[in-house]
């Protein structure tokens, strides 16, 4: 019985992970709630992003529309640019972000509480 309940347990942690894989690290998330609200340029996201390298920013923008939560489009007109926007799939993560949030929120007013 034992064995089979952490079997079940290691089963729901690999969603979970897969999560923690696909949002983790400095970036992913600034990045997705920078995309939720408008179209960027790479220049626009870096500059709002303080810290970021522009190799560290292509990186991630690689993963994030690999993981198929942002589109990269580019324009070939008068000027050449590139435009990273949300999916429809990277706007179904807006709950778990604010949930996120939310749960972030609760937890600094706990700590900072018992610290102070």
């Amino acid at each position: 019985m034992k064995a089979a309940s952490i079997e079940e347990c290691t089963r729901s942690l690999l969603p979970i992970r897969d999560v923690l894989d696909i949002l983790g690290g400095k970036w992913k998330l600034q990045i997705l709630m920078l995309l939720m609200f408008e179209k960027r340029r790479f220049k626009d996201l870096q500059n709002h992003i303080h810290g970021i390298t522009p190799k560290m920013l292509a990186r991630v923008l690689r993963e994030l529309e690999m993981n198929q939560l942002i589109d990269r489009t580019v324009y070939d007109e008068s000027t050449f640019y590139i435009e990273y926007s949300i999916t429809q799939y990277g706007l179904s993560l807006k709950k778990v972000i604010l949930e996120l949030e939310s749960w972030g929120k609760e937890h600094r007013k706990r700590i900072l509480v018992k610290t102070a």
